[in-house]
């Protein structure tokens, strides 16, 4: 072959935009096509696609067994997703290869994603990746592959219970410097709920009481944590997503904060359903105290992709907590049962007695205060007894009145 026949090999995915990445979810259906193009026919062997998806971490460690020796300790682990394998070409049975001619070839292809998937993520020492390859095999060339990658996003829903409860802690630090007890620091905070999703503003409800002889200054911050897992061992990454500083307190004096907002930037959801990856976040505040360590306390948070319901509101998601049970319904008769008959309920004399107004030396001292009245109670004569005959039927020869007259 002087020259490469094969003009233009391309992979394209059904909603992807040009050639940004393209999103879906577990348990969707990913569809695309296989773009040939060719400059003149060409004899090709087999076209065959391959889908995957899987989780990885690794990660190198020093260590050292004595003053002159030293050996890396490698870590690494990996867990699969998705594993996909079409044919979109398949070679003749008779051994022989298949001839396209000039012009544009379009292959569809279609697969199922499983129900449970992690979302795509890139850390420092691992990441979730998910793509689809084609290559085009043909004789006596080498083989043209071609890949994209596409993301997944696993959907946390914040609008359930566990996710919607308040989150509340508090604690203190004695502080001291050399030796000296200089006072004590405590912190208490508290958030409307746990589950968030990128763009809201967590109002954060906290009073920090100063009882040292020197001011201090509250803090609060979003943290990242990212976990990596291989052969037992945990590797974590912690980063401030986002902070904020408040005004300082002198000593003696106590802060409260009333609903001051921190705002949660585009970030990446959390990740707690993989094995060997886990990212987590929490809201932590803290107190700085001069000439000791931190006072620190955190409120764990889950960063979700499905925002609050507009009515949702804690009131509402108490009550969803609880579901109303119908199991009652199925044992309603079809058919009502007749009702007991009056005398059967009560009796003459309760009937003769409740008819009759009550006598004034049973009020007592009841008509003697100025703020009591006595209504007397109203009671009808008791019901005919029940029957499935009317005791007054239409008669026959009654001639129907006319409703026009």
């Amino acid at each position: 072959m002087i020259f490469d026949r094969v003009k233009r090999f391309l992979l394209v995915l059904e909603g992807a935009e040009r050639d940004g990445p393209v999103a879906f979810s577990p348990g969707q259906a990913v569809t695309g096509r296989v773009v040939l193009e060719l400059a003149a026919p060409a004899r090709l062997g087999a076209l065959s696609l391959r889908a995957m998806g899987a989780a990885c971490v690794h990660w190198t460690e020093s260590r050292s067994a004595g003053s002159s020796t030293a050996y890396t300790q490698s870590y690494s682990d990996q867990v699969e997703f998705l594993n996909h394998r079409d044919t979109l070409l398949a070679p003749p049975d008779n051994g022989e290869v298949t001839v396209l001619q000039a012009g544009r070839h379009e292959f569809p292809f279609t697969f199922q994603l499983p129900e449970t998937l992690a979302t795509s993520f890139e850390g420092k020492h691992g990441s979730v990746r998910y793509w689809v390859k084609a290559k085009l095999h043909r004789p006596w060339a080498t083989v043209k592959k071609v890949k994209k990658e596409f993301t997944v996003i696993e959907p946390i829903d914040i609008n359930t219970p566990a996710l919607l409860a308040p989150q509340a802690g508090a604690k203190e630090k004695l502080a001291r410097a050399w030796y000296c007890n200089r006072g004590q620091v405590s912190v208490t905070a508290k958030i409307d709920r746990k589950g968030y999703t990128p763009g809201e503003v967590i109002p954060i409800f906290a009073e920090i009481d100063n009882c040292t002889s020197r001011a201090v200054v509250p803090k609060a911050a979003i943290i990242q944590t990212q976990t990596f897992i291989a052969r037992g061992t945990k590797k974590q990454k912690k980063s401030v997503v986002t902070s904020m500083v408040g005004d300082s307190i002198a000593a003696g004096k106590r802060e409260v904060w009333h609903g001051r907002a921190l705002k949660i930037p585009p970030v990446g959801p959390s990740i707690l359903q993989c094995r060997i990856i886990q990212v987590e976040y929490c809201l932590k505040v803290c107190v700085d105290i001069p000439g000791t360590s931190k006072l620190l306390l955190e409120l764990p948070l889950v960063i979700g992709t499905i925002p609050l319901h507009p009515f949702g509101s804690r009131t509402s998601s108490v009550s969803s907590q609880y579901s109303v049970n119908l199991d009652w319904l199925s044992s309603i008769p079809e058919q009502p049962e007749a009702p007991p008959e009056y005398s059967a309920v009560v009796s003459g004399s309760d009937a003769e007695q409740s008819l009759a107004p009550p006598c004034r030396s049973e009020l007592g001292s009841v008509l003697e205060g100025p703020f009591f009245a006595y209504i007397q109670e109203f009671r009808f004569r008791p019901p005919p007894l029940y029957s499935e005959v009317d005791p007054n039927p239409a008669s026959d020869h009654i001639r129907p009145r006319c409703m026009t007259c």
